[in-house]
């Protein structure tokens, strides 16, 4: 089977060739993800092995009767798994969070204030003489989005690698720095005062500093020319820029930026997105109910605030009596006191996989993998929906078979 997606990171790749039971022309991390691992062998109620059936009345069970429950994950499901998730959470008035809460959620606040002049991978590929990657680093990240999209990738009008200039700025030489013709080291916590500063030269304006962040104004000037100058230029940026100090300030000033530079050329910016369908983790609630991350529906409506509804605030707080755990492990990486909640309340999993989550959880409902055991839909990046395959046949049921059968057993509850 030829066009085969993978699910992995933010690329979403759809190149790959499935064979004899192996998926070819895939990257390290690509091959991670369909190599064979340690599997949750079997639905369990408290360590106890149950039928599905019988682990989804349980898991509905405590969610209905839950007066808050955190419904969190999402960014490695399909989005049709992804918009039950929601039905659900507003069924049961509970809290919709996803991955991104505690990554990219500072560009998607930016990008509600701002807007977003954006574009996408195929336009990058086929038309981006200059590329700026800033605070990321898909060498190592997206092994393939140098060679399929940005860095080396051959299009339409860049017939080569000597057609386009690429630039990495960061507080560190990455791999990807070395790839690039001109590294821009910059201070830890310095992007805004740095993007400001090409803002003012892009303006036209002089800056009355020997250096900015670190960097010598110089090479600033130098770099603004560059940008002014491209046919159509790329800023990428990560998580260099949207957890460092400035956070969503960063990006929207970022975006400023990218808008100026459109009264003279072609700008584009994107963020670097890391799961394989964390865009639609996104996506899925904001043509359901509005918005992206950190919902509430407690009251009967959809609410948006980021500094009491992330899934971090929710258990921080103790504002949340339940959970709803899918593709995701927070038990791994979350703060100790939100674990330390997340500990003393009923928690639910659906995982292909065991980890530290699995631990702590009350209801563990194994799920298949999709792109590999289960199709469905996802968003790419830059936003370009693919078609994932089911490429074998399993026992496992699917996340979206899992959540149909758990909203009908919350309807019948509820109402």
């Amino acid at each position: 089977m030829e066009n085969v997606v993978c699910t992995f990171c933010g690329s979403v790749c759809d190149d790959g060739v499935f064979e004899n039971g192996d998926v070819r022309k895939l990257c390290a991390l690509g091959k991670s993800k369909f190599s064979k691992k340690e599997r949750i062998k079997a639905p369990m109620i408290d360590g106890k092995e149950v039928s599905y059936e019988e682990a989804i009345e349980k898991a509905a069970e405590i969610l209905v009767e839950a007066k808050r429950p955190l419904l969190y994950g999402w960014a490695s499901t399909v989005n049709e798994a992804i918009r039950l998730g929601v039905l659900i959470a507003e069924k049961v008035g509970g809290i919709y969070d996803q991955c991104a809460s505690v990554c990219h959620a500072p560009g998607t606040l930016a990008l509600i204030e701002e807007g977003v002049p954006g574009g996408t991978l195929g336009s990058v590929k086929n038309r981006a003489d200059v590329v700026i990657f800033w605070g990321a680093n898909p060498v190592e990240a997206h092994p393939r989005h140098p060679t399929r999209y940005s860095v080396m990738a051959k299009g339409l009008l860049i017939k080569d690698r000597k057609n386009r200039k690429v630039v990495v700025i960061d507080v560190r030489e990455t791999k990807t720095a070395k790839l690039a013709d001109i590294f821009v080291q910059i201070k830890p916590g310095y992007d805004y005062a740095i993007i400001s500063a090409l803002r003012a030269i892009v303006k036209g304006e002089k800056i009355e500093a020997d250096e900015v962040g670190g960097v010598p104004v110089e090479k600033l000037y130098e770099l603004a020319e560059l940008m002014m100058n491209a046919k159509y230029g790329v800023i990428f940026y990560g998580l260099g820029v949207t957890q460092s100090r400035g956070r969503d300030r960063n990006v929207e000033n970022a975006i400023k930026l990218v808008q100026q530079l459109n009264r003279k050329t072609r700008w584009v910016i994107w963020p670097m997105r890391g799961h394989y369908n964390v865009v639609g983790a996104g996506e899925v609630p904001a043509w359901e109910v509005g918005y992206q991350f950190a919902i509430d529906f407690s009251r009967g409506y959809p609410r948006f605030s980021p500094a009491e509804f992330t899934a971090v605030e929710a258990l921080v707080r103790r504002d949340c009596d339940a959970a709803l755990i899918i593709a995701s492990d927070p038990a791994a990486h979350f703060p100790r006191k939100a674990v330390e909640h997340l500990k003393k309340i009923p928690v639910i999993q659906i995982d292909p996989h065991p980890n530290l989550t699995t631990l702590l959880s009350n209801v563990v409902i194994p799920s298949a993998i999709a792109g590999l055991e289960a199709e469905g839909s996802v968003y790419r990046m830059d936003g370009i929906v693919l078609r994932v395959k089911k490429l074998v046949e399993t026992e496992y049921w699917s996340d979206v078979q899992i959540l149909e059968k758990m909203y009908e057993e919350v309807v019948k509850r509820v109402g």
